[in-house]
């Protein structure tokens, strides 16, 4: 038997006239470039997670390559992370023309491992970015402290954490800017691709917001190189239906991977350990 990590036509068996009624409401505005609805989920998830700015895209790999462009990292930068992430973490690193420096995982998170990280930093480093893998945090307290003392950046890769918290806080709200991926097998999952940058730094969202519109922030004038990343109306109308939903499905998941585990105690196998100040 097939047991699918996300089963999407339930879901929407169970959301389908709220659904309907959101895609119907799109299609029938003619609003299909940023408009009410990706104002409205802007707005909706920055207040779920506590922060100043959300600012949708077009996907999550996008997410971590305008948090990198609205930060300056390029040409000759280097950028610490962890090898154990989905290629996008280190993609978009190349893509801006920087070089990836990975620092190994801890066994138990399997998150990158905080206390190997000062000994890869060197002269061109710029930024660190941890990766909350399968919804664990990193060790952000830790992160933090070294990026600080060091006068780096950090960019939370929270592709596959939304709604998690970390010590109170919800991670993607922790580092300099956080990235978080809607892509439809995720937690929160659009019907196709779709991302948010989170930041709470008025100038950076600034800049975000017209790197993802061609590098403009009037119509015709364009200040910067940017990107294409802007978020579908459809898919902002989407996740605005889901959103409300998402922390109850967190929970059901959590509930979930108990259960498993209290299954397979006894066998010879070791899981992804959540320290008892974060959920997972």
């Amino acid at each position: 038997m097939e047991i699918p990590m996300v089963d999407l036509a339930r879901q929407y068996e169970q959301l389908q006239p709220e659904i309907d009624e959101a895609i119907s409401r799109v299609v029938k505005s003619t609003r299909f470039i940023f408009g009410p609805e990706v104002e409205g989920l802007a707005k909706e998830v920055s207040q779920y997670l506590g922060v100043r700015y959300a600012i949708p895209c077009a996907s999550g790999t996008d997410a971590l390559l305008l948090a990198l462009m609205a930060l300056g990292i390029g040409p000759g930068d280097e950028v610490i992370t962890t090898p154990f992430t989905f290629i996008a973490t280190a993609e978009a690193i190349v893509l801006v023309g920087a070089h990836p420096v990975f620092v190994d995982i801890h066994p138990e998170t399997l998150t990158i491992d905080a206390s190997r990280i000062e000994a890869a930093i060197t002269s061109r480093t710029r930024a660190i970015i941890p990766v909350h893998l399968y919804g664990q945090a990193a060790d952000m307290e830790a992160i933090m402290s070294i990026a600080r003392r060091h006068s780096l950046f950090v960019i939370e890769d929270a592709a596959q954490a939304m709604g998690a918290w970390y010590k109170g806080k919800r991670l993607g709200t922790l580092g300099d800017v956080g990235c978080i991926s809607f892509y439809p097998g995720k937690n929160l999952g659009a019907y196709g691709d779709a991302g948010l940058v989170v930041t709470n730094d008025e100038q950076l969202a600034r800049k975000i917001r017209m790197l993802i519109d061609h590098g403009s922030a009037e119509k015709y004038i364009h200040q910067y190189i940017g990107l294409n990343s802007r978020m579908d109306a459809l898919q902002a109308a989407i996740l605005r239906v889901k959103l409300p939903h998402l922390d109850a499905w967190n929970k059901q998941r959590a509930e979930n991977a108990r259960y498993f585990l209290q299954q397979f105690e006894g066998l010879p196998l070791k899981f992804q350990a959540t320290p008892d100040d974060c959920t997972h």
